[in-house]
């Protein structure tokens, strides 16, 4: 008996049998565009497999110099680089898995100068004008299409995923938003899913019956002059008769302004498209975006809405998830929080992708915890994240840890994210790391501040010091007044706020305070609330399955004032902090740069800005609280005071470095000390 058998099940495609229902979706990982680096990549193969994954799709690989997504990116175009492709379909066959390699055009998409697509139509995200595919270009490109699967065969993988969704190329054709061709490939949406179609169709000719050929289809595009209902429905049917053997579903172009993979969305937020393109079309479809436990997945197979779930980002977090669910060990899953912070921000940095929870993922060969050859006793001070981390890891490893939090439970900065509208995944990772520690077998003393007496006569034989940061009292006239409190007070609830608020500081903290005070605490909980909100429709209504945005009323009025003279927000992560920005214009948070702070008193926050002939009157702000968000100071007086007792002291997170909080750093800099010691 199991908590899922519908997830468990096996699937039967035909010339291949999937033990379970749960796909590793594409990621790139930065590890594709170099064959140097695919032992790593393989490597990060094998684990997932190993782990469980019935089916892992790569990240995409272009079928042409012209699709690549930058120079000298990711491409399969010669037997050579199929040859090259062996070491990892051999390493996840090697673990019982199966593998398909992603083909993925970029069309407007490319960051190249010869970047081609459907229409000379710039994109937003791209710096380069595209050229207009002829019409023997187009040709040439389904040709290529179909090399690279023949490629990809020939290199042993067990299928292939034709990437028609995300605003690419093939998503690019299908669209009136970028496809303005009168041709036999544009004009009417039935010759706009003709190269979609026609790349399927050749592809099955030239593969054979006993070859996956997965679609990646766009369900809803999210983006103005997308695609209808019954355009995407169509185009499904007709990828099926031309020889697909599954549909995954993709959601919303990159240029979208929807979001569609960050923590604020809720879980298995698109998982009814999936259901309604199951009526449509008799393939096995594939649920994606938002799912990160076993019990969601469950829920949405269970219900018949899909046949299998896709995964990306938390088989970065945990390569067991499958391994674990299937032993009821669902407690010990390191959930994907949908962050972004190491992995998608990572990639538009052209930077390798991990985890900010798991900083071994895609550095498996480099970053490895094996058993010590020589167990020590270890205090570790501070249980959050960077504490946490480090203690399970070197309690892994085999030494003897005991961990010191002097508040009454664990999580430091996790616990007070957790309590932000849009960030309540962070409490999944304080119950990772809670059932992380019973399994390990870290001693854990709560309420317990750790003294350097007390740590020299307890004979440890190393001290961890991660004692984290408290938020930084600038000198302000009048910063004592009781109408100020620190964010830690006010998310924590230990004080309440008026109606009316100041937010001095708008960093991330200062960006997720203003959040907190106007979401209503329901918004990102309700799927309904949230889809109003952000505007997403119905296809079948209007085109990209975009509506008229609904905000509800915020619960304060909210001032984000910072000194800096830049905009508010520029230091946020390239994949997410759009998402906030948009969210603090939505809910009306009037936003100050460029201030200086003169005092605080009955009146409310008194600022000035700029000096001399052209600098703005100075202006009273009349509020009844004002939140400091100015940054934090390190909490490392233990480091100091150990520093003449003979015991080696490692200082770790924010401890070390109080600058804007990271906890991917503060986890980083804790699993590399406990495979160092």
């Amino acid at each position: 008996m199991t908590a899922y058998p519908h997830l468990l099940a096996p699937l039967d495609l035909g010339h291949v049998t999937l033990p379970n229902r749960v796909v590793m979706g594409s990621m790139h990982t930065g590890l594709e565009d170099h064959a140097r680096d695919f032992p790593k990549l393989a490597a990060f193969f094998a684990e997932r497999a190993r782990g469980g994954a019935s089916l892992i799709i790569t990240g995409g690989f272009s079928p042409n110099i012209a699709g690549t997504l930058l120079p000298l990116a990711s491409k399969l175009t010669t037997a050579r680089e199929g040859k090259q492709h062996r070491v990892l379909t051999r390493a996840v066959h090697a673990e019982g898995g199966r593998i398909a390699l992603q083909l993925l055009h970029a069309g407007r998409y490319s960051y190249t100068p010869w970047c081609v697509a459907p229409s000379a139509i710039k994109s937003p995200i791209s710096k380069f004008r595209p050229r207009a595919l002829t019409s023997r270009g187009i040709e040439r490109t389904i040709e290529a299409f179909v090399r690279s699967a023949r490629l990809a065969r020939q290199a042993g993988y067990d299928g292939v995923e034709v990437m028609g969704s995300e605003g690419y190329l093939i998503n690019q054709f299908l669209a009136p938003r970028t496809n303005k061709r009168t041709d036999a490939w544009g004009g009417t949406p039935e010759k706009r899913r003709r190269f979609a179609v026609e790349i399927v169709r050749r592809i099955r000719e030239a593969v054979g019956e006993d070859f996956l050929v997965i679609y990646r289809i766009s369900a809803v595009d999210l983006v103005p002059d997308g695609q209808t209902w019954d355009e995407v429905a169509a185009l499904a049917r007709e990828v099926e008769a031309a020889g697909a053997s599954v549909l995954n579903l993709g959601i919303g172009w990159h240029e979208a302004r929807v979001p569609t993979i960050v923590t604020s969305v809720p879980r298995a937020a698109f998982a009814s498209y999936a259901a309604r393109l199951k009526s449509e079309t008799s393939l096995p479809v594939i649920a994606t975006n938002r799912i990160n436990l076993p019990e969601v997945a469950e829920g949405i197979l269970g219900a018949g809405d899909a046949d299998l779930v896709s995964l990306a980002r938390p088989f970065l977090a945990d390569p067991e998830w499958v391994r674990k669910a299937a032993e009821s060990r669902t407690d010990e899953i390191n959930t994907c929080i949908a962050c972004n912070q190491a992995c998608l921000d990572h990639t538009f940095k052209r930077q390798r992708a991990t985890c900010l929870l798991n900083p071994r993922a895609v550095h498996e060969t480099e970053l490895v915890l094996g058993p010590t050859r020589r167990a020590r006793r270890v205090a570790v001070v501070g249980a959050g994240p960077a504490g946490l981390a480090c203690a399970t890891a070197l309690a892994e490893r085999g030494h003897t840890v005991e961990l010191f939090e002097a508040r009454d439970d664990i999580g430091g900065q996790f616990a007070i994210a957790q309590r932000i509208p849009g960030k309540e995944e962070f409490s999944e990772s304080i119950r990772y790391f809670r059932r992380r520690l019973q399994v390990t077998g870290v001693t854990l003393h709560l309420g317990r501040v750790a003294t350097a007496d007390e740590l020299v006569a307890g004979g440890f034989d190393e001290v961890v010091v991660a004692t984290g940061v408290r938020p930084r009292i600038p000198s302000i006239p009048g910063v004592d007044h009781s109408s100020v409190m620190t964010y830690a007070e006010l998310v924590r609830g230990e004080r309440e706020p008026g109606p009316r608020v100041a937010v001095i500081g708008a960093g991330g903290i200062g960006v997720d305070v203003s959040e907190f005070l106007t979401a209503q605490p329901s918004a990102t909980l309700d799927l309904g609330l949230w889809r109003a909100e952000w505007g997403v429709g119905d296809p079948a209504v209007s085109r990209g399955g975009l509506a008229t945005a609904v905000v509800e009323t915020p619960k304060h009025d909210v001032v984000l004032l910072q000194r800096k003279a830049s905009g508010i927000g520029k230091g946020l992560g390239k994949t997410t902090g759009w998402v906030h920005r948009a969210a603090l214009k939505a809910k009306g948070v009037e936003q100050l740069i460029g201030v200086s702070y003169d005092r605080i008193d009955d009146d409310g926050l008194h600022v000035s800005f700029g000096d001399g002939e052209g600098a703005a009157a100075p202006r009273v702000i009349p509020v009844d609280t004002v939140v400091l968000c100015a940054g934090q100071e390190s909490v490392r007086t233990l480091a100091d005071e150990l520093g003449d007792s003979g015991i080696p002291v490692h200082v770790i997170g924010g401890a070390d470095v109080a600058a804007e909080l990271d906890a991917k750093r503060a986890i980083r800099q804790g699993i590399e000390l406990a495979a160092r010691l």
